[in-house]
């Protein structure tokens, strides 16, 4: 815990300007942003008597160990730029709102030849028309359904619209009317643009022009006595009123406006937006997030702002923004909502009439929001409070372990031998922290030594980033740094992050790292990597695995973070050299965290070993032909039907396929006669011998649910792979 004192600016330094400022812990990673009308008088209250600060501020100036600050010219730039620090530190003292469901939008993809209506999540992009957005993805595919009889826009997939091309006949909704089949030429794409735009249109609010010109043709087609063409008109405008009922009119003078409410206690705070547009809720979202600093109503609100709008640029931004309560001061605010839509934007408290009680029912809304996130929470603060409080006795820690690291060693009966870390912090998941290993420093299976190597990588790379940034580094540790280079060319270590919630991970290669949304930064801002320690490592397995994590760690000269191991039998937790291990009570809260933490790590590892074990099945003797890429192996594959086939064939046969030429087909012919006939598949719950299959699985059999496993290999595989 650091004294604020003991990196409070000189008296003078501090400029009495507009700006941002950066609170750093002493790993230099940002902790805390903020922005300042005049940073002497802003940054002047964090260095007051310590008692008389709230609890969280005070928090957040003890574990800082700097601060520093940017000067700007205006207010506007000093909020632009606090923004753009918040979203790519990520700083935990920050307000920070999280959507509490990825929320689905009604997009229309004006960027395409012909677009289409699709529901869309996620980052917004560039030629694509968003309205939402909704709370259900089933909303807006009956909102379509309904419309698309009266505007056949193409909702197909690209897959779908080729294979219609190709065949010369649409698909379902082409031959019911509600889709216009430009894929078969039935419509031009002029004319499929603009019913994209008219449908636009409608969703936009602009409903009541379309709706009386619907209503003339079919007085129109009644006096012709097209009775057949006006009924078809008639539904039409039936369906068009019953899309427009499912969101009720609230405001009568057709109002674009988004209502934005708070409600909050010491803790959380909890935000609900209503989107208004032509007068009609067009959609609805809402935050909860931890109140980790001590922030106003006020502050809320600009926050929150920040993150609604920080993206958004044109019609995206509404003409009017009801807020509870105004930033202060509010003129920068407005100036830069203004910047972001391109004209005037209204940012205000409605104080009578229709809004204010539209305001009122959202505000009701986020209400509800923060007692039902209460309801579901407040036991599992208190949980994961407990858990670390008990890890900490059990392990005789010296505080709470924020940050725990957890490592396990995965393969197949001592194959594609790799090894995974997970993170939690403050007893959450941090995926964006997860790494993952491949062991190469040896052959074969040892769990212990690949422990070894695994700690012994993770943390040389901690010591190096720790090095560059010049702090202490404990005497006999620099040979160890010295071989970081050359570690990282022999041991070819992957580290990859988990990138979403669901588990998808993408392999950045050799010695690359991985996430960066909570990442370290340089003092340029920029990621490093394995630069943050947990204070708590966990290993899978018992006194053999601990032992090997410690004594990597001695190896570095690090001797202040703690080590233990879980062994699965007995749920045990072992300690470095201990003989006995620590028991937890089975109804323990820290077991259960370890437990979670355990099998994190083991999910993790078997994933990327399973991953690794699909991508060797799936190799073929193309793969080691030099500038071959993918497009050409496919192509000789198609024209041969198999690499087989492809072995017996002759070069002149070679160059027959498109984009091959004499040298490639020799090349090609030389790369598969070095190469080994792989042995045929064979399905082990029928005896059928696969021939054909011999380009897609080499030296592989394929058990009774038809995954391919090593020729020879037990059928029953449980307890092989870890």
């Amino acid at each position: 815990m650091a004294d604020p004192s003991s990196y409070r600016p000189k008296p003078g330094q501090i400029p009495d300007s507009p700006g941002v400022y950066r609170f750093r812990d002493e790993h230099r990673r940002v902790i805390y942003v903020g922005k300042a009308k005049s940073l002497r008088q802003r940054l002047a209250n964090y260095f007051q008597d310590l008692a008389s600060l709230h609890p969280r501020t005070r928090t957040m100036v003890t574990t800082a160990a700097s601060v520093e600050w940017t000067v700007v010219s205006t207010e506007v730039e000093a909020l632009q730029l606090e923004y753009s620090w918040i979203k790519e530190y990520d700083p935990r003292f920050n307000v920070k709102y999280r959507d509490d469901k990825s929320y689905p939008y009604l997009a229309v993809t004006m960027n395409e030849e012909f677009p289409r209506v699709q529901v869309m999540r996620g980052h917004k992009k560039k030629g694509v028309r968003y309205f939402g957005p909704y709370g259900h993805a089933w909303a807006i595919r009956d909102t379509v359904d309904l419309l698309l009889r009266v505007f056949p826009v193409r909702t197909c997939s690209a897959g779908v619209f080729k294979n219609a091309t190709r065949t010369g006949r649409p698909c379902l909704l082409g031959y019911i009317g509600k889709c216009s089949a430009p894929c078969v030429g039935r419509i031009e794409p002029e004319d499929h643009r603009e019913l994209a735009e008219e449908f636009c249109d409608f969703m936009a609010g602009r409903t009541g022009t379309y709706l009386r010109r619907l209503e003339q043709r079919m007085r129109d087609a009644a006096e012709e006595m097209e009775y057949e063409r006006a009924a078809r008109l008639r539904d039409d405008i039936e369906a068009l009123k019953k899309a427009m009922e499912k969101n009720a009119v609230v405001l009568a003078d057709a109002t674009d406006a988004d209502l934005i409410a708070v409600a909050e206690d010491e803790l959380e705070a909890a935000v609900q937006i209503f989107h208004v547009r032509g007068g009609r809720v067009r959609g609805q979202r809402g935050w909860v997030t931890d109140k980790v600093e001590d922030v106003t109503t006020a502050a809320l609100v600009e926050h929150a702002l920040q993150q609604l709008y920080g993206e958004e640029t044109g019609d995206a931004v509404p003409k009017e923004v009801l807020v509870p309560a105004l930033p202060d001061p509010v003129e920068p605010v407005q100036e830069w909502l203004t910047g972001r839509r391109g004209s005037n934007v209204s940012l205000r408290i409605p104080q009578r009439g229709d809004k204010k009680a539209l305001m009122e029912t959202v505000q009701r809304n986020a209400q509800q929001a923060l007692a039902l996130h209460k309801t579901k929470r407040a036991s599992d603060l208190t949980t994961r409070s407990r858990a670390l409080e008990e890890i900490s006795d059990a392990l005789d820690l010296d505080s709470a372990p924020l940050r725990i690291e957890c490592y396990d060693i995965s393969h197949l009966q001592g194959d594609d031998v790799v090894a995974s870390m997970v993170v939690f912090e403050d007893g959450l998941q941090r995926k964006s922290e997860y790494r993952r290993f491949q062991i190469k420093g040896f052959a074969g299976q040892d769990d212990v030594r690949s422990m070894h190597e695994v700690i012994t990588r993770r943390f040389r790379r901690y010591l190096a980033e720790k090095e560059k940034t010049g702090e202490w580094v404990e005497e006999g540790t620099e040979d160890a740094l010295t071989d970081t280079a050359a570690l990282t060319d022999t041991a070819a270590l992957t580290d990859t992050a988990a990138l979403t919630d669901t588990g998808t991970d993408n392999d950045t290669g050799t010695d690359t790292g991985g996430g960066t949304a909570d990442g370290f930064k340089d003092d340029d801002g920029r990621p490093k990597k394995f630069a943050y320690p947990p204070q708590l490592v966990v290993v899978d397995g018992g006194q053999p695995q601990v032992a090997a994590a410690k004594r990597a760690l001695d190896e570095l000269g690090i001797d202040d973070i703690a080590v233990c191991g879980l062994a699965k039998r007995l749920e045990e937790v072992w300690l470095p050299e201990d003989d006995d291990p620590v028991v937890l009570p089975r109804s323990s809260e820290g077991l259960y965290l370890l437990q979670r933490v355990r099998d994190e790590a083991h999910r993790f590892a078997i994933t990327y070993q399973r991953t690794k074990r699909a991508k060797r099945f799936r190799s073929s003797p193309l793969d080691d032909v030099p500038g071959l890429g993918e497009t050409r192996k496919q192509a000789l594959i198609k024209h041969f039907g198999s690499v087989k086939k492809l072995r017996s064939a002759t070069i002149e046969q070679i160059q027959e396929v498109p984009g091959i030429g004499r040298k490639t087909a020799e090349t090609i012919a030389v790369a598969l006669a070095q190469a080994a006939p792989a042995a045929p598949a064979v399905n082990t719950a029928t005896g059928e011998i696969m021939d054909d299959r011999e380009d897609e699985a080499p030296e592989t059999t394929a058990d009774a649910s038809g995954e391919p496993v090593p020729a020879g290999a037990p059928d029953d595989r449980r307890g092989q792979e870890r």
